[in-house]
């Protein structure tokens, strides 16, 4: 029976694919920042309606969404050269792009395609946060700024986090096509080195391998994270407020008429955020 398969080569071949790793984290992390900081940007545009920037944003989450990633690095591949040419016809420059490297197309690519997918993450994470929270905290006094960085970012991360961290799983297995911008990462490498021996099934299986180790790891971070940021129910902390709550509810009295002056009980530290949701209520109801 001829040799179809060689389970010890897909083994054996793994360490030398791993020489290569750094390239793929590379790819991943720097798109990935990137990516993270132009759909935080895009999320708050979303969120404000700001005029004509939530157009384009609306048009360019579409767009990047509703076209496959290898076109989208076939454009960055070939069209940032064209791009750089027509600059350096209309300012005079002399830039050489043949010293462009060809990582740099790879990165844009992925950056602004996960940019579309996070906006929508970040954005849906903001708006999950309750705006009974936001009116407690503007009835304490907060700034815009203070309300956005003590309660509003702070959920959102929590809320959003496996959705950031399932786009960083699509972004990892997405640099498996940074080839087709002459990047050699682990999938170039392991076509290379299969040519020569023409066991591409085996090599496509340790790459299979190799990946699957990647992404269960950052699954498992994931939920790690979101495990140690998420508040349980149980929480002491928690518990003393829910029940201080009723009981200081039970001393104040009724809502009083418009221009009369009511003296709060004292309160501790952990039971103001929890009857400051009351006191916003209040004060929309008297209006």
């Amino acid at each position: 029976m001829p040799d179809l398969f060689n389970g010890k080569l897909v083994f054996t071949q793994i360490p030398q694919l791993l020489r290569y790793l750094p390239v793929t984290l590379e790819l991943t992390l720097a798109a990935g920042i990137i990516g993270l900081v132009l759909g935080f940007i895009i999320a708050l545009i979303r969120v404000k309606h700001t005029p004509v920037l939530y157009q384009i944003s609306t048009v360019y989450i579409s767009v990047l969404r509703g076209t496959p990633i290898i076109v989208q690095l076939y454009i960055s591949y070939f069209g940032i050269p064209i791009f750089l040419k027509y600059l350096n016809y209309w300012n005079g420059t002399d830039w050489d792009i043949n010293n462009v490297p060809p990582v740099l197309f790879a990165i844009l690519a992925l950056a602004f395609n996960q940019s579309a997918f996070m906006a929508e993450v970040i954005r849906a994470a903001i708006t999950a946060v309750d705006s009974g929270q936001l009116e407690a905290a503007r009835s304490l006094g907060m700034s815009p700024a203070q309300v956005r960085r003590r309660v509003i970012l702070p959920q959102a991360g929590v809320i959003a986090l496996p959705g950031l961290m399932n786009s960083l799983i699509g972004l990892i297995k997405g640099t498996s096509l940074a080839f087709v911008c002459a990047v050699v990462d682990m999938t170039a490498a392991g076509q290379i080195m299969a040519g020569s021996s023409y066991r591409y099934f085996e090599m496509y299986c340790s790459l299979a391998i190799i990946y699957w180790v990647i992404t269960l790891v950052l699954e498992r971070a994931g939920a790690w994270l979101e495990h140690r940021l998420s508040v349980p129910e149980q929480a002491p902390a928690l518990r003393q407020v829910t029940e201080a709550v009723p009981q200081q509810a039970e001393q104040t009295p009724s809502l009083p008429e418009r221009g009369t002056v009511r003296r709060l009980p004292a309160l501790n530290r952990q039971g103001i955020t929890a009857l400051a949701g009351t006191v916003g209520k209040e004060a929309i109801a008297r209006d």
